[in-house]
């Protein structure tokens, strides 16, 4: 999953860049509507899904009012926000998932269409990539000053994959046992800076030099539009 590994990093760096500018906000605005709609309704304790966006929005230092309205507008706007998942190839025919939330699913889909097709990309077809990558839950924690002795106590918990990263360590669990593997790491002390549900390649590709470069343009690119909520490849970056 080195892949997806890679450019979650790369995201996470991005993203800390694009909070002065506002657009991680507005993307977890986005997530929080389609959490209260989806979800469950407006209750964080009965609705996960909410709890998670909150939780992503609070780790961004979206301002609690913030987070307050964007519910409050969500619980009583008429505006049905859908979640789409776009599948595309990028350079030397890296799989390319891409999530998006939108009001007009026929906009959106014209829009990330024309992304690829000037990054040098193409939009495929329902299942043409999804069937290479597999739903798991994804916790970024803190690292102590003893990172290996941490990720030896982390093994005590029920994980698929854990690896040390830049800015901290990056744990994968089933899909449906991220929420509860949050609280548990949190009982235990573990500052979680990061749970949301992630795509993981089942495999991945290596590419040149120059096609990475493109991808990465690529996935730049499909990141900054505003109705894209997350982007997933399948290349060693």
């Amino acid at each position: 999953m080195s892949g997806h590994s890679k450019w979650s990093t790369i995201k996470r760096q991005k993203e800390a860049n694009d909070q002065a500018k506002g657009k991680v906000f507005s993307k977890l605005v986005n997530a929080i509507s389609v959490a209260v709609k989806t979800g469950g309704g407006v209750d964080p304790e009965t609705n996960h899904k909410l709890r998670m966006a909150i939780d992503s929005a609070k780790a961004a230092n979206m301002p609690k009012q913030n987070i307050d309205r964007a519910i409050e507008n969500a619980g009583r706007s008429g505006e049905i926000l859908e979640e789409v998942m776009y599948e595309g190839f990028g350079p030397e025919g890296v799989g390319i998932l891409v999530e998006a939330a939108t009001d007009n699913r026929n906009r959106t889909g014209a829009e990330i269409r024309n992304i690829f097709e000037k990054r040098g990309g193409n939009l495929g077809t329902p299942g043409s990539v999804s069937f290479n990558f597999e739903k798991q839950g994804f916790l970024l924690i803190q690292k102590e000053s003893d990172v290996e002795t941490q990720m030896l106590s982390l093994m005590d918990f029920d994980l698929l994959d854990l690896k040390e990263a830049d800015d901290g360590i990056e744990i994968y669990v089933h899909a449906n046992k991220l929420y509860e593997t949050k609280t548990d790491l949190e009982k235990q002390g573990y500052n979680v800076s990061k749970a949301e549900l992630v795509q993981v390649p089942k495999t991945t590709l290596n590419i040149s030099k120059e096609a990475s470069l493109k991808l990465t343009g690529l996935l730049e690119a499909l990141e900054d539009h505003d109705d894209v909520q997350k982007v997933f490849v399948n290349a060693e970056l």
